[in-house]
């Protein structure tokens, strides 16, 4: 089991683009395992991860910035509620790795680190 507080101390040394900036990570990370065989335990402790991310960085973030982390924070439940059936489908692992990807460039752009 993972020590949540020391995660989120450490996570919130960073400031708030770094910090989404590792959101945008796992995103990718999630994309890259999703469509792989044999890491979705990874996969759905990455979306845990993220959403746990998403907590710690809302209440610092500009209302629309927070607005769409919680937009994700609902479609990461509602992917992590439903992988016990996706892992078993490649076409849904697809679509969840295709949706994480698009999410991952979304808060990469949120977090201001590309320009």
């Amino acid at each position: 089991m993972k020590d949540w507080t020391t995660i989120r101390e450490r996570y919130l040394k960073d400031g708030l683009p770094t910090r989404l900036g590792g959101l945008a990570a796992n995103l990718g990370r999630i994309r890259s395992f999703a469509v792989g065989s044999g890491s979705y335990e990874v996969v759905e402790s990455l979306m845990d991860e993220s959403k746990h991310f998403i907590e710690w960085t809302g209440a610092e973030a500009e209302v629309n910035t927070a607005a769409e982390l919680v937009e994700l924070q609902v479609e990461l439940a509602g992917w992590q509620r439903s992988w016990s059936q996706t892992r078993e489908d490649a076409t849904l692992r697809e679509q969840v790795a295709k949706k994480a990807a698009i999410w991952s460039e979304r808060v990469l752009g949120m977090s201001g680190l590309l320009g």
